[in-house]
């Protein structure tokens, strides 16, 4: 049996497969070992009856998550994994290898991740080439979806968002600014929080504030990620992953094509694909 994991900072999504037949498919949780210690990751696994009912039968587990880039941080989830599922062989990577994986193959190109948080890289059919990207919710992660719950908290506390969007919010979550702060500074996993909005901005994303934010933010992205990577692979087909590339298509490839940027494959979630590829390496 094999398990093939997709994990943003928010959920993650498990398949688990024999024979080239889906045993069982679910979402927990999601792990990122920036934001988690090997003891809550394993107490996470712990929870789940899926797991600990196939545990022993898994012998190929096919991780993919955010924050899983350096050594030290995919050592830090096959450590614990090791623990949890003792017959299996762990594989640990990046979600942008998973993007990649999920709409190239083994082809080459240029793919983009707007979810929970943003990211970009070249892949070369074989791996993604390291670059300076990748700097997490403080310093980057332009247009994802805590990018946008924080512009869309930033406009609530400074008392810039309209009017009528503020009722809504107010009505929609019994926050105040020191409430917001809190759960922004002094609390695990501000990830989570930021992220949580997504539901209230896909519900309000035609009002023209909430328009424009989302706008900005791929056009942070475009400027950011993608245009110094079609410079220095010109050429390349480009496509994306992600909630938020996924929820607002039409947008992206409207501010993309102002770079003169054509985007081929946008998917929501990577992980059927994913599973598909491993199916077929197995």
């Amino acid at each position: 049996m094999i398990a093939v994991v997709f994990s943003g900072s928010r959920f993650s999504d498990w398949r688990l497969a024999e024979k080239g037949k889906i045993i069982t498919g679910f979402r927990m949780m999601g792990i990122n070992p920036y934001l988690h210690d090997e003891r809550f990751i394993l107490q996470l696994l712990n929870k789940n009856n899926n797991l600990i009912n196939y545990a022993e039968q898994i012998r190929r587990i096919y991780f993919f998550g955010a924050g899983s880039s350096s050594p030290e941080r995919k050592e830090k989830i096959a450590s614990v994994f090791k623990q949890f599922f003792k017959h299996a062989r762990i594989n640990v990577d990046h979600d942008v290898k998973a993007s990649a994986l999920s709409t190239f193959g083994d082809g080459k190109g240029l793919v983009g991740i707007l979810g929970s948080g943003s990211n970009a890289a070249y892949f070369s059919g074989k791996r993604t080439a390291d670059n300076h990207f990748g700097l997490g919710y403080i310093l980057a992660d332009e247009g994802s979806a805590n990018w946008i719950g924080r512009m869309l908290l930033k406009s609530f506390l400074n008392e810039t968002m309209p009017e009528d969007l503020q009722e809504k919010f107010i009505a929609r979550y019994p926050l105040d600014r020191k409430i917001i702060l809190d759960k922004v500074y002094n609390q695990a996993n501000p990830t989570l929080f930021l992220t949580s909005f997504a539901d209230f901005v896909m519900e309000n994303h035609k009002h023209r504030f909430i328009k424009k934010i989302i706008y900005h933010g791929f056009k942070l992205y475009i400027e950011t990620y993608m245009l110094p990577l079609t410079k220095q692979y010109p050429g390349m087909a480009v496509n994306f992953t992600g909630s938020v590339a996924a929820g607002y298509e039409e947008w992206l490839r409207d501010v993309a094509s102002r770079y003169d940027i054509v985007i081929g494959t946008v998917i929501k979630e990577p992980i059927h694909n994913l599973l598909k590829y491993y199916l077929n390496k197995n």
